[in-house]
C-alpha cells in the first residue's frame, strides 16, 4: 500500500500539475497526439471499410493486409521512422505509427459491420427502388453503426494507451511522466503516470460509449 499512497500523494501535489513539465501540459500533449492519430486513421479506414463492405468485394483482402500491422510492434515502427528523415518532424513519426496501429480495428469493424447487415433488408430496400447510395445511407449504415462504433472505441483506447511511446523518443505526453519517474528511480511517479494514462483511456471509453448511445439508434425492446 506504500506505493499506492505515495502515488496518490504525488498526484495530489499541486506543483506537479503546473508548468511545461506538469500533468496539465503533458495531458494536453497526449490528447493532441492521440486525437490527431485517431482522426487521421478514421478518415482513411472508415470510408474504405464501409465502401468495401457495401461493394462486398476486396474487403477480406484489405482487412487481412491491415491486420498485418497488428503483428508489428508500434515501437518498432516508430524506431524506423526515427532513423529516417522524419526524425526531425516533431510529432509526425509518433502520429504516423499510431495511425498505422489504429487502422486495423477501424477498417475491420467498418467492413464487418456492413457485411453483417441482414441481406434480406438490403434486398427489400432495392426492391423498393432505392439506389445503391440510398441503400447504404438508409439501411446498411444505420444497422452497421453499433459494430463501427465498437471499432472506434477499441481503436481510441488502444491509441491513448500506446501514445506513451512518444516519450521514448523525447516527445511529449503522459509517457514523459513515466520515463522521468524511471530516470529518477521514483516508483511513485511511475505509478502515477500509469494511473493517469489508464484514467484517460477510461474517460475516452466512457465518452465514446455516451456518444454511441446518443447517436446510434437501437431497436425497440420487445
Amino acid at each position: 500500500m506504500g506505493v499506492v499512497t505515495d502515488a496518490w500523494t504525488w498526484l495530489t501535489t499541486g506543483a506537479h500539475w503546473t508548468g511545461e513539465e506538469g500533468i496539465g501540459a503533458r495531458l494536453a500533449e497526449h490528447v493532441y497526439v492521440s486525437g490527431l492519430a485517431l482522426l487521421i486513421a478514421g478518415a482513411v479506414a472508415l470510408p474504405l471499410g464501409l465502401w468495401l463492405g457495401h461493394l462486398g468485394r476486396g474487403g477480406a483482402l484489405a482487412v487481412n493486409v491491415s491486420n498485418v500491422g497488428r503483428a508489428v510492434p508500434v515501437f518498432a515502427v516508430l524506431a524506423l521512422f526515427m532513423v529516417s528523415p522524419l526524425r526531425n518532424a516533431g510529432y509526425v513519426p509518433t502520429v504516423t505509427a499510431l495511425v498505422l496501429f489504429a487502422i486495423p480495428p477501424l477498417l475491420t469493424n467498418a467492413y464487418v459491420g456492413v457485411r453483417e447487415v441482414d441481406r434480406a433488408a438490403v434486398r427489400a430496400a432495392r426492391g423498393m427502388g432505392m439506389t445503391g447510395v440510398q441503400v447504404f445511407g438508409r439501411v446498411e449504415l444505420p444497422l452497421a453503426a453499433p459494430v463501427v462504433m465498437t471499432g472506434v472505441r477499441s481503436a481510441a483506447v488502444q491509441v491513448v494507451a500506446t501514445a506513451t511511446i512518444a516519450a521514448m523518443v523525447g516527445q511529449g505526453g503522459l509517457g514523459r511522466i513515466i520515463t522521468a519517474g524511471f530516470a529518477l528511480y521514483d516508483t511513485a511517479q511511475v505509478v502515477a503516470g500509469a494511473v493517469l494514462v489508464a484514467l484517460l483511456a477510461l474517460v475516452v471509453e466512457g465518452v465514446l460509449v455516451g456518444v454511441d448511445r446518443l447517436l446510434v439508434p437501437r431497436p425497440p425492446r420487445t
